[in-house]
Order: C-alpha cells, then structure tokens, then sequence
C-alpha cells in the first residue's frame, strides 16, 4: 500500500504530572528529515524518539512537537534549591567586583537558571514511559491517515494510467490511417516533379513515413504504464520510483508532439501530456 507524505496526528493525555499532547505534522520532502520540539526537562529523549520513528517512515519533512502542561498542585510544590543559589548569587558578585555592575539580577532569572526549581517530585523515568507510548500512540494515527490519502491516489494514479492507456490504444486505431494518408499526400506533391526517379521517390516516401511513425514510442509508453500498475500494488516506499516512471511517460509524449504531423495525434499528445502531468503532482506527494 502506497502512503502519502502529507498528515497530522494529535493525542493527548492526563497523568498524574501534567498534560501531555504530541503533535506530528508531515509534508512532502525528497528525504526523511525528522524535527523534534522538546520541553527543555525532556529534551533527553530526542534520540529515542528519532530511533521509534525512523523504522516507520521513509520519506517526508516531519515536524514532532510535544507539549507538557504541569498540574497546578505539582507547580505549589516547586522546591528552590537553596544551594545551588547561593552559589550562583555568589558568582554574580564576584562578576559584579569585576565589571563594577551594581545592579542586582532578578529573581525570575535566577529561578531559570537550570536546576534552581527542584523537580525530584516528577519521576522522570516513569513520565518518559508514557511519553514514548503516547507517541508511539501518534505515530500510528499518522501513519494511518498517511495510508488512507496514499490509497486515495493510488487510485487517482490508476485511473490516470487506464486514461493514458485508452489514448494510446485510439493513436494505434488510427496510425495506420494518418500514415496512409500522409504517404498519399506525399506521393502527390512529389508526383508534380517529373524528373524525379520513381524508385528515389518511393525511397523517400518510406523514410518520411517512418520518421513520422511513433509506434516505438507507443510501446515504451505502454511498458512505463505497466511498470507504473506494479509499482502502485508494492507494499514499500515507491515515491521515487513513481516521480522517474512518470518523466519516462513525459519523455515519450513529447516524442510524440514532435513527430505528430496530422491533427488527431497532435491533440493526443496534447492530451496525455495532461494526464502525465497530473500524474507528476500526485507522484510528488507519495512517500
């Protein structure tokens, strides 16, 4: 099953520290890249949560945020290392003797000072516990809705495929026809020379019309389109795959355009040219 590169996922839970809600957004990018937000407490556990993910998804920009929202009871239980203060209060005096700074630092800076608020009430590695099972929680809900809109243009895909397929088969319908034609064509305009060599006239006659023939392209088209039904029924990241199938169809429209020299194979190429097109923006999205 193919995955789209674009989803959101949101869970929360309540324990008895806080709130927590992870939220993961993704979008089309050539590559993983993965970036974790973190509480400056939790930030510990960036590598764990890049080694939960990575296993699960291939490709795209994925952007994990965590939020954590302390109860209010936790947050009256804040304890001041009072050590650890007057050491710092200490080292701001002696940079104070040396600056000749006489004003003195505010409280709220000094609570920030890491390891000033003592948080030993939290037990850390229980809370990390439930983080990564709420994130792994997330995880699946985006993979999940990554699988959905995957499926989603897998059908699109397919219904492009069988859209490009039916213009092909009426190019070959009519080939023949336009070829025949062409030849007669031809032949008359040629025939207004008389001192032409009847034999150099059939010579040139048949390099024209195999020059115009697009049969060749034609087959290739229709080998990139099988390739491309394979592809969308793999169980595997097939993005790339898909983005390089879709420049081979691209590839062989515009052959075609180029060679087109009557006005039914010129609107062809016109058409599919649509379709394929259509095709790259959905491929750009699939993982």
């Amino acid at each position: 099953m193919i995955r789209s590169m674009t989803a959101f996922a949101r869970q929360e839970q309540q324990n008895r520290w806080g709130h927590l809600c992870w939220e993961l957004r993704s979008v089309n990018h050539r590559y993983l890249d993965v970036s974790v937000r973190l509480p400056d407490e939790l930030r510990g556990l960036e590598a764990t949560i890049r080694e939960h993910l990575q296993p699960h998804l291939r490709r795209g920009k994925v952007d994990c945020s965590l939020y954590f929202q302390r109860n209010i009871n936790q947050l009256m239980q804040l304890n001041v290392n009072v050590p650890l203060v007057q050491q710092l209060w200490q080292a701001i005096q002696t940079v104070n003797q040396i600056t000749g700074n006489t004003a003195p630092p505010a409280a709220i800076d000094i609570l920030r000072w890491q390891g000033v608020l003592d948080n030993q009430h939290i037990d850390l590695e229980v809370l990390n516990v439930e983080i990564l099972q709420l994130f792994d929680s997330t995880l699946a809900q985006l993979i999940a809705q990554r699988e959905r809109e995957g499926a989603q243009l897998g059908q699109l895909l397919a219904q492009r495929c069988e859209a490009i397929a039916t213009e092909i088969k009426q190019v070959r319908i009519e080939l023949p026809l336009i070829l025949n034609a062409l030849r007669d064509k031809l032949h008359a305009r040629l025939a207004e020379f008389s001192e032409l060599n009847p034999e150099r006239l059939e010579q040139e006659v048949v390099l024209f019309t195999q020059k115009m023939d697009v049969a060749e392209e034609l087959d290739r088209a229709e080998t990139h389109l099988e390739e491309v039904r394979q592809v969308l029924q793999k169980n595997e990241a097939v993005g790339r795959r898909l983005e390089f199938l879709v420049q081979e169809l691209h590839r062989e429209a515009n052959t075609l355009g180029a060679k087109a020299n009557h006005i039914n194979t010129t609107r062809s190429a016109v058409e599919l040219k649509v379709l394929i097109e259509q095709m790259r923006e959905q491929t750009q999205n699939i993982e």
